[in-house]
Parts: structure tokens; C-alpha cells; sequence
């Protein structure tokens, strides 16, 4: 499939507007794409981001990338995790006005643990993790049980040890997918990251 075209977009409300990349699909899902960790460099525009939106979109899925609050062009200050959730959720907001009914959260490290605490409390459709960071946040996995549809990460990662990653994917009950040779940045693998999400949502078909 053809590569779709992002529209610049702002979204949410008065008090905190954030930044946005916008593809469009003829789909009834769509994705929310959190970034890694602001205070660290992360953005919209990370390249493992980069790649997990090139892979769902050739998927036929609309998706939404932004900037949490106080990166980029989006309003506001960071807020350890807290309001960073409401980010998530005026993007899961705005997939709804646009039409979409079925929505999946796709998170990179710190945004994996933001999605996290968002699905805890509402539901969607099976999230994936991508290098969830275990080592250094906690994720409450009780709440999260049943509610992720895989987990990938680099099984030379620093910051999610195997076998944390193992443990982990047990108590959700989820699928567990360890890239040989990748460090948290997929540097030189994100080709074989993206297979692993294809492979991910061709089986979920």
C-alpha cells in the first residue's frame, strides 16, 4: 500500500493545544502514537515512532502522532506522566470526531507507560508496547490484563531486561516478540521492528 500523507494538525482546547501528525484512512481504526520520554528528546518525530506509524499505516489504519504537552509546537509544561495522560486522551477525542470508532494505543517507551495508565481505566482495542521501559516505571499490570496485544522490544535493551519483559507479557497474557541484537533505540533494527508489528496485525486478522 501506498504510503499515506500527514496533515500538520492542533488539537484538544484552550488551556492545552497540542501538536499533531495526521494520516487519514478509509478505515474505522485508527492509532494514537505516543512519543518517548520529552525530558529525554522524544518527540513525534523519533525515528522508532517514525517507523511504527509508516508500519500501521500501510496497514490500512488512520493515525495520530503528536507531541505531548510542552514539546514542540504543543502548549503546556511536562507533568510527569499525569496530564501527559489527558494528551492521550484528547488524541483518542479527536480519532472519535474523526469518524473512528475502533481506536488502538501504540506506545514507545515513556509513551507505552502513558498509554498504560489511559487503558486502565477505559477500553480499546488490544494496545502495542514498544520497548515498554520496566526497569525504571512501574506498570500496574493488574488493570492491564487482557488489554495488550503485544509487547516488542530489543533483547539487548538496557532499560527492559528479558527477563522482566517475560514476566511481564505472562501477567498480561499477551504476545512477547524479543529482536535480536536491538539496543531501546532499534538502532540499526528498525526494519525488523517494523516486521514484527506487520506480523502482529496480520495475525490479528
Amino acid at each position: 500500500m501506498k504510503d499515506m500523507m500527514e496533515e500538520k494538525i492542533f488539537f484538544g482546547n484552550d488551556n492545552i493545544r497540542l501538536e499533531g501528525l495526521y494520516a487519514d484512512a478509509d478505515s474505522s481504526t485508527g492509532v494514537v502514537i505516543s512519543h518517548p520520554h520529552p525530558l529525554m528528546g522524544g518527540d513525534m518525530r523519533n525515528h522508532v515512532v517514525e517507523t511504527v506509524t509508516e508500519t500501521l499505516q500501510r496497514r490500512g489504519m488512520a493515525t495520530l502522532r503528536f507531541n505531548f504537552r510542552g514539546v514542540g509546537g504543543s502548549m503546556g509544561v511536562y507533568d510527569g506522566g499525569l496530564g501527559e495522560k489527558d494528551d492521550v486522551l484528547a488524541a483518542v477525542s479527536f480519532l472519535g470526531d474523526k469518524g473512528k470508532k475502533d481506536i488502538i494505543l501504540a506506545g514507545y517507551s515513556f509513551g507505552a507507560w502513558v498509554n498504560s495508565g489511559v487503558m486502565a481505566d477505559r477500553s480499546f482495542l488490544p494496545a502495542v508496547f514498544i520497548s515498554p521501559p520496566v526497569s525504571l516505571l512501574n506498570f500496574e499490570t493488574t488493570s492491564l490484563t487482557g488489554k495488550v496485544g503485544l509487547i516488542v522490544s530489543g533483547d539487548s535493551d538496557q532499560y527492559c531486561p528479558k527477563e522482566k519483559l517475560k514476566d511481564f507479557a505472562d501477567r498480561l497474557i499477551c504476545r512477547l516478540d524479543l529482536i535480536a541484537n536491538a539496543d531501546h533505540f532499534y538502532t540499526g533494527k528498525r526494519k525488523e521492528l517494523a516486521n514484527s508489528i506487520q506480523a502482529f496485525f496480520t495475525l490479528s486478522e
